[in-house]
């Protein structure tokens, strides 16, 4: 068996020059990202929320839903541990990590809710089984038994049976993170790696590199 000090591998996908960043993060994050959609990557959405509550962190994985100029969205249910932690301190930071790539992005700002309308917009565009499971999840909450939550799923099923849609779930929706800090890193050979950062002073972007 491998010991944990001897794994490593080199990273030799990519650099990250100065002169190739674009001005604007969102901009440099829409590049990156559709590069990573157009790789064929599994789920290259998929992200890590960190948020911290009475000096607690935590992190989970989620899904980004959509990408605006205003920042990044993602749908949950409000009353889950993110939800409470959110309400408690709306500092979160996300993170991006493209394996296969040698990338990674590192996102910090606030997070809000969004509209009740876009959040019902949103609801009613997924798949009927996945509407039925979010609104029989008491999310975060402890579950006597898999049981109960399958008997959950099996209610709503008969209930909505003929219905195309369920109604949105009052406790659930979408937050928008206003971002104020990107970091995209860049793996390079020999652990020499790329690391430019933006961030936002007085409306304004400042850009800088980091050693790695």
């Amino acid at each position: 068996m491998t010991k944990l000090e001897n794994l490593r591998s080199e990273f030799l996908q990519g650099k990250l020059n100065d002169d190739d960043v674009l001005k604007h993060p969102m901009d440099q994050f829409k590049l990156w990202f559709n590069e990573a959609m157009n790789a064929n990557l599994h789920e290259p959405n998929a992200m890590f929320v960190a948020t911290s509550a009475n000096d607690k962190p935590s992190i989970r994985t989620l899904l980004l839903r959509e990408i605006t100029d205003e920042g990044l969205i993602f749908y949950t249910n409000y009353g889950s541990a993110k939800g409470k932690a959110i309400a408690a301190n709306a500092n979160v930071s996300l993170l991006f990590f493209w394996d296969v790539m040698e990338r990674q992005i590192r996102v910090q700002g606030k997070a809000e809710k969004v509209s009740k309308e876009k959040s019902e917009a949103y609801f009613q565009s997924r798949p009927k089984g996945s509407q039925i499971a979010s609104t029989a999840s008491l999310q975060s909450s402890e579950l006597a038994s898999r049981a109960t939550l399958e008997e959950r799923v099996a209610q709503l099923e008969e209930q909505f049976k003929d219905a195309e849609n369920l109604p949105l779930p009052e406790n659930w929706g979408g937050y928008l993170v206003k971002a104020n800090y990107f970091e995209f890193w860049q793996g390079r050979e020999k652990r020499m790696h790329d690391r430019i950062v933006f961030e936002q002073s007085d409306n304004h972007w400042n850009i800088k590199r980091l050693y790695p």
